[in-house]
C-alpha cells in the first residue's frame, strides 16, 4: 500500500546521473528511514543467518516468525503494540522449542508441535478482534518505508543486543554447530547454546520481519547464509559474504522500489533468489563432467 502511494504521490523516474538519482532518493525521510532500519537488519541477519544455515535451522527461523505474529494479533486484540507482542511471543516459542526439543537433530518435531499451537492461538486472537488488524497484517510482508524514528531505534537496540550476545558465545557455539556430538564430549554446554541461539534468533527475526514480513522471512535469514556456505571455506569469510548480500538485496530492493511499483519485501526475495540460482548453477556447471578436464 505505501509503495502504491509513492509511486503516486512522487512519480519518480531515474536518469543517468547516479548520484543525483541518490540525493533525490535521499531527500525523502521515509527513504532515509528505511535505508537506516535496513542498514541494520541486514547486518543483523546476515551474521544471524549464517549460524542458522550453519546449524541447519532454517525451519526454526521460519517458525518463529509465525509463532511470533500469534503474539502480533495478540498484542492488536488487547490494544498492545504488535511490534512488541511479536518480540515477547518469538521469545515464549524459542524457549519453548529450545526445552522441548533436545538436540538439533529431531527437533523438527518440537518446532511443529509449538508452531502449530501458535498459529491457532494467532487465529483465534484476530477472531476475537474487532477492529482494523492493519498493524498486525503489515507484519506478514513487513512495512518498511513506514519505519518511524522510534522504530529505527527499536531495531537498532535489539540488533546490538543480538550481535553482542552472538559474540559472547560464538566459539562454544560454532564447535556446537559443527559437530554436536564431540562438542559436548568435550563438555561444551550444547542444549544452553541452543536455547540462547534460540532466544538470539527470535529477536532477530522480531527485526527482519518489519523488512520483509513473517512469510519472507528466509529471504534474509537464510538465503544469504546458504550463498555464504557454498562459496566460502571459513566461517569468518561466511559472515561477512553473508553480511555483504544482505546488504545489496536490501539497497537494491530500495532503489528499484523508488523507481517502481514493486513491493520491498518481493524484490530482495527475488534478488536473493537469483543470486542463489546463479550460485547453485555455477558450481553445477563447474562440476559438470563436460567442462572439467581430465588429466
Amino acid at each position: 500500500m505505501l509503495t502504491a502511494g509513492l509511486t503516486a504521490v512522487v512519480s519518480p523516474h531515474p536518469g543517468w546521473n547516479v548520484v543525483a538519482d541518490l540525493r533525490d532518493l535521499l531527500s525523502y525521510p521515509f527513504m532515509r528511514h528505511a535505508f537506516v532500519a535496513g542498514t541494520i537488519v541486514a547486518v543483523v541477519a546476515g551474521v544471524v543467518g549464517y549460524v542458522v544455515v550453519l546449524r541447519q535451522s532454517a525451519f526454526a527461523a521460519h517458525a518463529l516468525s509465525e509463532i511470533g505474529f500469534a503474539g502480533a494479533s495478540g498484542a492488536v486484540a488487547y490494544g498492545l503494540n504488535p511490534v512488541a507482542g511479536l518480540l515477547a511471543m518469538s521469545l515464549v516459542g524459542a524457549g519453548a522449542i529450545g526445552v522441548l526439543g533436545k538436540r538439533l537433530r529431531g527437533r523438527d518435531a518440537a518446532i511443529g508441535i509449538v508452531l502449530a499451537f501458535s498459529v491457532g492461538l494467532g487465529s483465534y486472537f484476530l477472531t476475537i478482534y474487532k477492529g482494523n488488524a492493519s498493524g498486525a497484517f503489515a507484519l506478514l510482508f513487513g512495512e518498511i518505508l513506514g519505519i518511524s524514528v522510534g522504530d529505527i531505534w527499536i531495531i537498532a537496540v535489539a540488533g546490538a543486543v543480538v550481535l553482542l550476545a552472538l559474540a559472547a558465545v560464538y566459539r562454544p557455539l560454532l564447535f556446537a554447530s559443527l559437530d554436536e556430538d564431540v562438542a559436548e564430549a568435550r563438555g561444551v554446554p550444547v542444549r544452553a547454546l541452543s536455547v540462547i541461539f534460540l532466544l538470539v534468533l527470535a529477536v532477530a527475526v522480531t527485526a527482519a520481519v518489519q523488512v520483509v514480513g513473517v512469510l519472507l522471512i528466509f529471504g534474509l535469514l537464510v538465503t544469504p547464509g546458504a550463498i555464504a556456505e557454498r562459496v566460502t571455506r571459513t566461517p569468518a569469510a561466511g559472515m561477512a559474504l553473508c553480511v555483504g548480500l544482505s546488504l545489496a538485496f536490501i539497497w537494491a530492493g530500495l532503489a528499484v522500489t523508488y523507481y517502481s511499483s514493486f513491493p520491498v519485501g518481493f524484490l530482495v526475495t527475488a534478488l536473493a533468489f537469483a543470486a542463489y540460482l546463479v550460485v547453485r548453477i555455477g558450481g553445477a556447471l563447474r562440476s559438470s563432467p563436460m567442462l572439467v578436464s581430465s588429466p
